[in-house]
């Protein structure tokens, strides 16, 4: 039941954020807002996920990790009504509550699956990294039929995804009564994620501070960090302004975001598979190098013949989005050895990284007024991931945060 629970949660950590982009246009045209300020609107979400990241490791130790998800749950739920009631003030608020929930779930459920799935950690990443765009694609492509069944009300349409919210808290709810009748000894929750040092065991065992100042100095956890941000930077990138893409070259705006919700298909196979690949394969990098193939060949799609061949773009594009984010989180759990390490390096990975990932929907939004097409800001997406393959390399080595390839790091 346990995994259950997690690939419920999982299915709301995109689905209330990918549902704005099929209705943009229309919340322009009722707010008055201009393009930056659109883009604005999009990118909240994101720079949210990496600021209350760093949030997590007080909030797990004092509520537990099992306790905490349910509370994001509510605050999502609560962020989603809130957006969608009339009020500039009030749509911000509730995006930044979206936000904010969504980035504490990001950061937790790695670490429970590294506390309660360890043994099949490659399976679980790569299902949750599945229904996350599962998730994604839902609010993508069903948000505009969900416009129209509502009277053309965009507010409505929003406001319905927190419905999805509560279906996945009532499938955890049995999870806190189990986990919180265990508790140990001490008082403490016995699923609480334990921040203090950690230890490195072997021949010459040290105990090393586990800071974030170390972090932030250690090649390793700084690779699976710009991983994590710079893959992030081209699926948001992508999930706002593919779209708006496709209506400029003609395409129907429903087309359009069935089209991006189509993605999830091919997703779901690359998911599935990259991690389990990932773990077999030598070279380490070889898979991102597929990754990034196929995320240049959907973007010199986009930029010659967008309509030539919408599927054949999408499919490309969900290949690489669907590996790209399973490999980036199974980073996370690869290079930790440990449940609070795990914790740690996700608050980092995810904290900083989506920080940087806000530039992707705001820098595509701000080359394409500059420059008045998508020209420049698909060139520049080409580059983008050029980059991220090259970090990618150094993220893939063995090798674990603060220590060395077979050295085991264990808390405190």
């Amino acid at each position: 039941m346990t995994a259950v629970g997690l690939l419920a949660i999982s299915l709301n950590l995109r689905a209330a954020v990918s549902s704005i982009g099929p209705v943009i246009d229309d919340i322009r045209a009722d707010l008055g807002f201009s393009a930056a300020a659109a883009s604005l609107l999009t990118t909240i979400p994101v720079v949210a996920f990496g600021i209350f990241a760093f949030a997590v490791p007080g909030l797990s130790k004092r509520l537990g990790m099992h306790r905490l998800l349910g509370l994001v749950l509510v605050v999502l739920a609560a962020g989603i009504l809130l957006r969608s009631v009339p009020g500039l003030a009030l749509l911000f608020l509730g995006t930044c509550l979206v936000g904010a929930a969504i980035a504490v779930g990001n950061v937790v459920i790695p670490a429970v699956i590294k506390s309660d799935f360890a043994a099949k950690s490659g399976l679980m990443m790569g299902l949750y990294s599945t229904f996350i765009g599962i998730g994604a694609s839902l609010g993508a492509g069903l948000t505009v039929p969900l416009r129209d069944s509502f009277g053309g009300s965009w507010r409505l349409a929003l406001a319905a995804w927190a419905g999805l919210a509560v279906f996945a808290l009532l499938t955890w709810v049995p999870q806190i009564i189990r986990r919180g009748a265990g508790t140990k000894p001490g008082g403490t929750s016995a699923d609480e994620v334990g921040l203090g040092e950690v230890r490195i065991s072997g021949p010459r065992a040290v105990k090393v501070s586990a800071g974030m100042r170390q972090l932030l100095t250690d090649p390793v956890a700084i690779a699976v960090t710009l991983t994590m941000g710079i893959q992030s930077m081209t699926y948001y990138a992508s999930l706002t302004w593919v779209p708006s893409i496709f209506m400029t070259a003609g395409m129907p705006a429903d087309k359009a975001g069935w089209m991006v919700a189509f993605t999830v298909f091919p997703a779901t196979v690359t998911s599935l598979l990259a991690p389990v690949f990932a773990q077999r394969v030598r070279p380490a990098w070889l898979p991102m190098l597929i990754v990034v193939g196929l995320g240049i060949s959907s973007c010199v799609g986009l930029l010659t013949a967008p309509l030539a061949a919408p599927y054949v773009w999408m499919t490309l594009l969900g290949f690489a989005q669907g590996a790209q984010l399973a490999l980036s989180l199974s980073f996370i759990v690869w290079r930790s050895p440990s449940v609070p390490m795990t914790a740690k390096v996700s608050t980092m990975a995810q904290g900083f990284g989506y920080i940087l990932a806000a530039a992707g929907p705001i820098g595509m939004g701000a080359l394409h007024s500059f420059s008045g097409g998508w020209t420049v800001p698909i060139i520049a997406l080409l580059c983008v991931y050029a980059v991220l393959f090259a970090v990618s390399v150094l993220a893939a080595r063995d090798g674990f945060v603060l220590g060395r390839a077979g050295r085991e790091v264990v808390a405190d």
